[in-house]
C-alpha cells in the first residue's frame, strides 16, 4: 500500500497541456469578451437551437469547443502531438452530444447491464449466498454507465466528477466482490471488515478530488494503484486461505448456475 501512500502527497495538476496553452487561454477570453456579452449574447441565444440550450450549452461552452480545435490545428500544423484539454481528448461534437461515440458506448453499456440484471433476477434465487453482492454490483455498475453516459454528453464539474467517482466504485465493488467470492462464504468477518477498508479508502478517495482541485493524473493513478495492490492483496489472502470447496459446492447445487 506503500506507493498508493505516495500518490496522496501528489501536488494537483488541475489542468491538462492543451488547456494550460496560452493560445488556448487567450483565444477563450477574447472569444468571451466578444461573443458572451451584451448584443453578442442575446444573439448567440437567439440563434442556439434548442436542444443546446436544454443540455446546457453555454456560449463560454461553445467558446472552449471552438478555441480547442483552435489549439489543436496549431499544434498540428508544428508537428506537435494533439494535447488533452481538461483530462480529455479533443472530440468533435455533434448535436448536444460533447462526445457522441462514448456516450453511445456508455449508454449501450448501461443497457446490457441492465438487460443482464433482469435476467439474473429472474434465474438466481434471492436465497443464493452470492445473490445480494452479484446484485449491489449490478445496481453500481448501471449507476457508473448512466453517469458516464451523461459526463459524454455534457462535461460539466458535477457530470465529471460523478463519472470518475461511480468508476472508481465499480472498481472497488469489483474488488470485493472477488473477496466475497473466495473469502467471503468461509469468513464473513473478514470480509466485512475488507469491505469497510475500501469504503474509507473510496471516501478519502473523493474527499481529496472534492475539497481540492481536481487532479487528472492522480486519479488515473489512483484508480490503477487501488486495482493492482487490492487485488494483489486478494490473491495473497487467498493462496494462504484455500477456499472451501466443499461450501461452494452446496452454494451453486442451491442456487444454480447462471451463465452470462
Amino acid at each position: 500500500m506503500a506507493p498508493l501512500l505516495l500518490l496522496l502527497l501528489v501536488g494537483a495538476a488541475a489542468a491538462s497541456r492543451g488547456d494550460r496553452e496560452p493560445v488556448y487561454r487567450e483565444c477563450v477570453a477574447g472569444c468571451q469578451q466578444m461573443n458572451c456579452t451584451g448584443a453578442r449574447l442575446r444573439e448567440f441565444r437567439a440563434e442556439q437551437p434548442l436542444y443546446m440550450r436544454l443540455t446546457g450549452w453555454a456560449c463560454l461552452d461553445d467558446c472552449q469547443y471552438q478555441c480547442m480545435w483552435h489549439t489543436v490545428s496549431l499544434y498540428i500544423k508544428e508537428g506537435y502531438p494533439v494535447p488533452q484539454f481538461h483530462g480529455k481528448w479533443p472530440f468533435s461534437r455533434f448535436l448536444f452530444f460533447q462526445e457522441p461515440a462514448s456516450a453511445l458506448a456508455s449508454f449501450l453499456n448501461c443497457i446490457a447491464n441492465i438487460w443482464m440484471l433482469r435476467r439474473y433476477r429472474s434465474t438466481v434465487p434471492s436465497s443464493c449466498p452470492m445473490y445480494h453482492t452479484c446484485l449491489a454490483f449490478s445496481m453500481i455498475s448501471i449507476n457508473a454507465w448512466f453517469w458516464s453516459t451523461i459526463f459524454h454528453t455534457k462535461d460539466t464539474a458535477i457530470t465529471e466528477k460523478m463519472d470518475y467517482f461511480c468508476a472508481s466504485s465499480v472498481i472497488l465493488h469489483s474488488i470485493y466482490l472477488c473477496c466475497m467470492r473466495t473469502l467471503g462464504l468461509r469468513y464473513p468477518s473478514l470480509a466485512n471488515v475488507f469491505g469497510a477498508v475500501l469504503v474509507l479508502l473510496f471516501a478519502c478517495h473523493v474527499s481529496y478530488l472534492t475539497l481540492g482541485s481536481f487532479d487528472y493524473s492522480y486519479n488515473m493513478m489512483a484508480n490503477v494503484s487501488l486495482d493492482v495492490h487490492l487485488l494483489s492483496v486478494s490473491i495473497s489472502i487467498h493462496s494462504h486461505i484455500p477456499l472451501n470447496a466443499v461450501t461452494l459446492a452446496a452454494a451453486e447445487n442451491d442456487c444454480g448456475q447462471f451463465v452470462m
